[in-house]
């Protein structure tokens, strides 16, 4: 199974690919170990550090008064 939906391509993203580093989106629920192993395994790399975040869910506003 690999959890590496796809790639970033933002400004960013690519200034980092000129340092040979990347930036992907992946599945919700991954560990830090998992996104190590499917970078290493699909890159055929070895991952030496790696930073990660997961996005905040905006929750809905039930109570909308219209």
């Amino acid at each position: 199974m690999n959890g590496i939906k796809n790639a970033v391509y933002t400004n960013k993203g690519i200034r980092l690919l000129v340092k040979n580093q990347d930036t992907s989106n992946v599945e919700s629920g991954s560990t830090r170990t998992e996104i190590k192993y499917w970078v290493e395994l699909f890159f055929g790399v070895k991952v030496i550090a790696m930073n990660s975040h997961r996005l905040l869910v905006k929750e809905m506003n039930l109570n909308q008064n219209t």
